[in-house]
């Protein structure tokens, strides 16, 4: 990949570069593609892509750390997409589930900034580009089982 090709890939078309909250603006690019692609395809797609994504995005950030030196830059959201994909083929969101889907969201963000347990231990403690990922990728499995059971939940009691 070259420099320009990369910086596109790992800011998701830019959204990293947003002045304010690029994680949250990252993620909701995120969701935005991902209901399209749910539009299209079926989850399985959309965590196999995750998977995909995920691969290629740890090989082109130990690459982007290299050449500027810091490690898990801001404007880095590629991690954001295969989190947010995670929790979306978790939840089992549906081309038609715009609820679960602003779930979804919801509990990432809440796992990506809180980072508790395994999350923020990956996040302290993992360098390079599996480091910048695995956080997320963990983050995505704790959204996608929580907005699970909460969907669980409330069909259940309602």
């Amino acid at each position: 990949m070259d420099q320009k090709t990369r910086k596109i890939f790992l800011t998701l078309f830019y959204s990293g570069l947003s002045k304010k909250a690029p994680g949250t603006v990252g993620s909701f690019v995120a969701l935005i593609l991902g209901m399209v692609i749910l539009n299209i395809f079926n989850l399985t797609t959309l965590f196999l892509l995750s998977i995909l994504i995920t691969i290629l995005a740890i090989k082109e950030i130990n690459i982007y750390e290299k050449d500027v030196g810091t490690h898990d830059n801001s404007e880095i959201v590629i991690d954001e997409l295969a989190g947010m994909w995670i929790a979306m083929s978790i939840a089992g969101v549906a081309s038609d589930g715009y609820l679960m889907a602003i779930i979804a969201f919801g509990m990432f963000r809440l796992f990506d900034i809180w980072k508790p347990s395994v999350i923020g231990r990956i996040d302290r403690e993992v360098g390079g580009g599996m480091g910048v990922m695995g956080d997320d990728v963990v983050a995505g499995i704790f959204a996608g089982l929580s907005t699970a059971l909460l969907h669980h939940l409330i069909v259940s009691f309602i």
